[in-house]
């Protein structure tokens, strides 16, 4: 279902694809917030994440004109986010991976206090253990609110593909905590 939100987001677009400027800042202004957050959930640093959207929206505003769908706005956005913290993290892996082959590695820390009985740090804690597709599907479904057809869209995979990752991703999930409190 459409709301007025929805609406008014695909007029900005379509104002920005006709080269509105003032439309641009506008929909930058609706959306810097939720990217942001996006991008903290799946780096969980605040200045990467600022970077990762910075650098999503250069790719946005190059790419508007090549949406076809403005309602399709939405999970077009979240896709690029995604793919752009996907980007920092393959990169994070492979520097990692170059700085373990020079050094050993110290042993890693607990990353959360044992005596911690904030469910949400819990929670945060458990899905920072989940392969980075498992977070953002997680994110894109619990906390963005997006439909599994909006989801998939953001991803480009198939409708039942975002179901099985996100029946996958609740029972690795389930299974993390768990295994935390036995």
């Amino acid at each position: 279902m459409r709301t007025a939100e929805d609406v008014h987001d695909e007029l900005l677009v379509m104002q920005c694809q006709d080269g509105d400027g003032e439309s641009l800042i506008a929909l930058v202004n609706r959306w810097q917030p939720r990217l942001l957050c996006h991008a903290m959930r799946l780096t969980r640093e605040k200045e990467v994440a600022l970077d990762v959207v910075q650098d999503a929206w250069v790719a946005i505003v190059r790419g508007i004109r090549r949406l076809d769908d403005p309602a399709c706005f939405a999970p077009w956005v979240y896709r690029i986010v995604s793919n752009k913290c996907a980007d920092w993290t393959r990169q994070q892996q492979r520097q990692r991976a170059t700085f373990t082959s020079l050094a050993v590695e110290p042993a890693a820390k607990e990353v959360l206090a044992k005596d911690s009985q904030d469910e949400v740090a819990v929670i945060r804690e458990a899905i920072g253990r989940l392969p980075h597709e498992q977070q953002a599907i997680l994110s894109l479904f619990y906390v963005e609110e997006l439909s599994i057809r909006n989801i998939a869209e953001a991803l480009s995979l198939p409708v039942g593909t975002v179901k099985s990752r996100l029946h996958y991703a609740r029972n690795n999930l389930k299974e993390v905590i768990e295994r935390r409190n036995p």
